[in-house]
């Protein structure tokens, strides 16, 4: 098993504790750039070290590796042992809350046994810290301040909210003299559904007019580092944002290092080893001489490892690096094939907006047509299509679809599953509906068989085209639904019905892995944003992000599709 995260973690914990003392500035820094590259190295570190090649390791000479070699072979470090004199070195995972260097936390450890972030916030509850030297109350109170701001920064972020971040940012150091590129990274730029930190990389040859315009950002309200190449700070929202700046030569390979995965990056480092290269962020390296090979742009890196350019989406080592070998990466979904979206709501049911509203709204992102799928009258709440009152929305339509043509609402509507696996409305209303849906949302805590049961038999319905939300899952709210995702798809299948993948932010359902599933047994998939307001739309980008990531193409997305092949499909929706 590769051990390569702990030794990058005890090469980190030694550069916190160099910072005791004066005058370590070149060591600390020598290694945390010794810990970056074994934590994105290209193998295992302890088979490195059984053929004797640790010093091929960027940034690593022959004292790290000296002691890389006893961590490995004794499982302990006597150099971080030392360096931290009397105190364990555990002790330096309190230097995650700002402010709290290593001297301040060696000190709360021999004044009053502070060893855990834990210890420390039982600590300043109890007021026991504003009694040592040089930390007095206001030090004690933005300790508190900080811990419940680290929890907060702990957590994830969902990628609606994160995304529009990162655009902002970038957009504004952009504009910033001195910056050849700027643009997001990370999980961001990779479109995951929840983020830790916003990583930004910077192109440019001066840092430091770019670390005065990061200073100066109205996103940045408190400054957490600022060192000569990566800036830190935290926004209103307590969310984290890095600003890397890399060399404008190296910043195609920069920006492929912070945007793929750590499988990604590893499963093309052993590439690039067994072809003859080192690759890091800083370029492609002949293994032999050590002559920059390239690293201008993305392209360029993929091309010296004999690769087609992988979108970013697609970078999580799930088979892509192999596809871009053979030359049959698909060609995505991009935002520009949708032509219309399949599920929206208005004030006909629990939306906030007219129908006339949405209507304009989504004319106006250039769409061809759009679904109205006000919820159906079985979901109570949302106080829904009745039969007379979906006769009314049908003549609103129509006199809609005249005056905005060629634009065209399609008569829609999101049904309820009742627990028998029926529709909760009748064949005879059902049958003036051009793209009826049906929905889970009530009474889904039964058996993971009854539960499958259930929308197995609803999508034998010949009454509706596709099942929305299919897992039911909210964002750090609540898990999927128990049931057999297999069956379900299978029923699909058999029964020419889609699903779709939902673009409201705190939904991103089907899931990323489901939604490949799907594609992969031919299931076809809707892209709805299910905007309850005209902002709402906003969450096709989402959805399409998603689609992305489940490597779809324009053909596994209904929504591609004219109005009328679209309408005229009744269930023969899987294609030849």
């Amino acid at each position: 098993m590769s051990r390569n995260a702990e030794v990058a973690a005890l090469l980190e914990a030694i550069a916190t504790a160099l910072e005791l003392e004066p005058g370590n500035l070149f060591r600390v820094r020598a290694y945390q750039e010794a810990a970056r590259s074994v934590g994105f190295l290209g193998e295992d570190i302890g088979e490195m070290h059984r053929q004797g090649r640790l010093l091929e390791i960027r940034g690593v000479g022959q004292s790290i590796a000296a002691k890389i070699a006893e961590f490995l072979d004794t499982g302990r470090s006597s150099y971080l042992e030392r360096i931290c004199k009397g105190f364990p070195p555990a002790v330096l995972q309190l230097t995650r809350v700002p402010g709290l260097g290593p001297r301040r936390a060696k000190l709360l450890f021999e004044k009053l046994g502070i060893m855990t972030l834990s210890d420390l916030r039982e600590a300043a509850e109890a007021h026991r810290i504003c009694g040592l030297r040089g930390m007095g109350e206001r030090t004690e109170e933005q300790i508190r301040k900080e811990l419940a701001r680290l929890t907060r920064r702990s957590r994830r972020h969902p990628l609606c909210l994160a995304w529009p971040l990162a655009d902002r940012i970038s957009a504004q150091l952009r504009a910033s003299p001195g910056v050849i590129a700027a643009e997001a990274a990370g999980s961001i730029r990779r479109r995951q559904e929840d983020v830790g930190d916003v990583d930004i990389l910077v192109a440019s040859d001066d840092p430091a007019g770019v670390r005065e315009a990061v200073m100066l950002l109205p996103t940045a309200r408190d400054l957490l580092a600022a060192g000569a190449t990566k800036i830190s700070f935290l926004t209103a929202e307590d969310i984290q944002v890095d600003v890397r700046v890399v060399p404008t030569r190296s910043w195609g390979a920069a920006l492929q290092y912070f945007t793929g995965s750590k499988a990604h990056n590893i499963a093309l480092r052993e590439r690039a080893i067994k072809l003859g290269y080192k690759l890091s962020e800083y370029g492609v390296f002949d293994a032999d001489s050590g002559e920059w090979a390239g690293g201008l742009d993305e392209a360029e890196v993929y091309h010296l490892l004999g690769l087609d350019w992988i979108p970013p989406e697609l970078r999580e080592n799930r088979g892509e690096i192999e596809a871009a070998e053979a030359g049959s990466l698909p060609r995505l979904l991009a935002e520009e094939d949708v032509r219309g979206d399949l599920h929206v709501h208005s004030k006909y049911s629990d939306g906030e907006d007219t129908l006339a509203a949405m209507a304009e709204a989504a004319r106006e992102r250039g769409y061809r047509y759009m679904a109205i799928t006000d919820h159906s009258a079985g979901l109570g709440i949302a106080q829904g299509l009745t039969p007379e009152k979906a006769r009314r929305q049908w003549e609103e339509i129509l006199a809609l679809n005249r005056r905005l043509a060629p634009f065209r609402i399609l008569r829609g509507v999101e049904l309820e599953i009742r627990a028998s696996g029926q529709l909760d409305l009748a064949p005879d209303i059902l049958a003036g509906f051009e793209y009826a849906t049906a929905s889970l949302h009530l009474g889904t805590r039964m058996s993971a068989e009854r539960l499958t049961g259930r929308m197995v038999a609803a999508l034998a319905s010949p009454w509706f085209r596709g099942l929305n939300h299919p897992t039911g899952r909210l964002l750090g709210r609540r898990p999927a639904y128990d049931f057999d995702l297999g069956a379900v798809l299978a029923a699909a299948r058999a029964h020419g019905k889609t699903l779709e993948i939902n673009g409201a932010g705190d939904r991103l359902d089907l899931g990323d892995r489901a939604a490949r599933q799907a594609r992969d047994l031919g299931v076809k998939l809707s892209l709805g944003s299910d905007a309850h307001s005209v902002g709402g739309l906003d969450g096709m980008r989402l959805a399409v992000a998603i689609a992305r990531r489940a490597w779809c193409r324009a053909e596994d997305v209904i929504n591609t599709r004219d109005v009328a092949d679209l309408v005229a499909a009744s269930s023969d929706i899987l294609g030849p």
